[in-house]
């Protein structure tokens, strides 16, 4: 990663920050990217773009790796396509305007997809892309700790937090009983999941 890589990133950090834009923290950042060059990851599929910090931090990881990433959301699309334009990334890193309930790749596969999108929704996209993932890909998932709620639920009072939170209990509980996959859960930034096709005897 260059000098200038690096300021770009210092610099779309600050503005998630002003602007109250949700991004991937170091220490989950630093995990993925470590994911990416040990398992020799090429093509990643992120589900929720936000301004384009964690697709740009996958990209720097290696000149060989392609990003694919959906954002519903305009106005956070639109940023995000202009900062992977000024990382010079516009030729590694598709960005998507679309809903990824509803958006179709045709028979792509991936070696890596994140799920960090709406956290309601986790079950239906990691149905969903499921089908998309590589043979010996995985699917990583973030934010499953929640700021502890997830473990505690009487840290928050708020009625739709409350619920979100059984939401993401409930995909949890999900990804442990998948008889089709094998989940491992680490207690790195705000909780993430790292999950793989059971192996057949």
């Amino acid at each position: 990663m260059t000098d200038e890589q690096q300021n770009q990133l210092r610099k779309i950090r600050a503005y998630a920050s002003r602007e109250a834009v949700p991004i991937l923290q170091d220490e989950t950042g630093d995990f993925i990217c470590a994911y990416i060059k040990e398992h020799n990851v090429r093509t990643v599929l992120e589900i929720g773009t936000a301004v384009g910090y964690s697709a740009i931090k996958f990209a720097m990881t290696d000149e060989d790796v392609r990003v694919t990433t959906i954002e519903l959301d305009l106005e956070r699309h639109l940023a995000a396509k202009e900062n992977i334009a000024r990382a010079g990334l516009s030729s590694r890193i598709e960005a998507i305007h679309a809903d990824a309930l509803f958006y179709d790749f045709n028979g792509r596969f991936f070696d890596l997809i994140f799920i960090d999108a709406a956290k309601a929704q986790y079950i239906k996209f990691f149905e969903k892309y499921k089908e998309s993932l590589a043979p010996h890909g995985a699917i990583i998932s973030d934010n499953l700790s929640f700021h502890g709620m997830v473990d505690d639920l009487s840290l928050t009072h708020n009625y739709s937090t409350k619920k979100l939170v059984k939401k993401i209990q409930k995909y949890v509980d999900f990804l442990r009983t998948n008889p089709e996959f094998t989940t491992e859960f680490f207690e790195c930034g705000d909780g993430i999941s790292v999950t793989r096709r059971a192996q057949r005897a």
